[in-house]
């Protein structure tokens, strides 16, 4: 386990627009208020699309990172994640999570990693600003190279 105090900055709200894709209007709205680090506590959304981590094939080893994805549609999604800057390419490096209902599908959810999305009709999403220590992702070669956050 690794903890550190975080010294919070600005809050941000930000509204997305019907049709945006989810990254780079993150982006997007990171660069507009020069916020390199920071965690988003929870969103909500209406996505026409999203790729999120998971596979419906056996796992050869259960307990290795999935690097594959499942297509979603038409979903209604409660999120969260963090922040962190990449020094070498000077850009943010999101990290969310999402739980999707299937609206047409009795509302089913999938919950998992989210890899890329398309707005449908509203995403409203609050990004909280830390302004120290540095927050950064770097790869954890004992554990299959996954990015972990990282402190100072």
């Amino acid at each position: 386990m690794r903890s550190h105090e975080l010294t919070p900055g600005r809050m941000i709200g930000v509204v997305f627009d019907h049709g945006d894709d989810f990254f780079p209007a993150l982006t997007d709205a990171c660069r507009a208020h020069d916020i390199k680090q920071g965690y988003i506590p929870m969103f909500i959304a209406g996505l026409s699309t999203a790729k999120i981590v998971g596979t419906c094939q056996r796992l050869d080893n259960p307990d290795a990172p999935v690097w594959t994805h499942v297509d979603l549609t038409n979903v209604e999604a409660l999120g969260g994640g963090t922040i962190a800057w990449d020094d070498t390419n000077q850009k943010i490096l999101p990290h969310i999570h999402i739980t999707a209902g299937l609206k047409e599908h009795s509302a089913t959810a999938h919950t998992s990693h989210l890899l890329d999305a398309t707005v449908q009709f509203l995403t409203e999403m609050l990004i909280i600003e830390i302004n120290s220590p540095g927050m950064r992702r770097r790869p954890n070669t004992s554990l299959y190279d996954v990015p972990q956050l990282v402190f100072g």
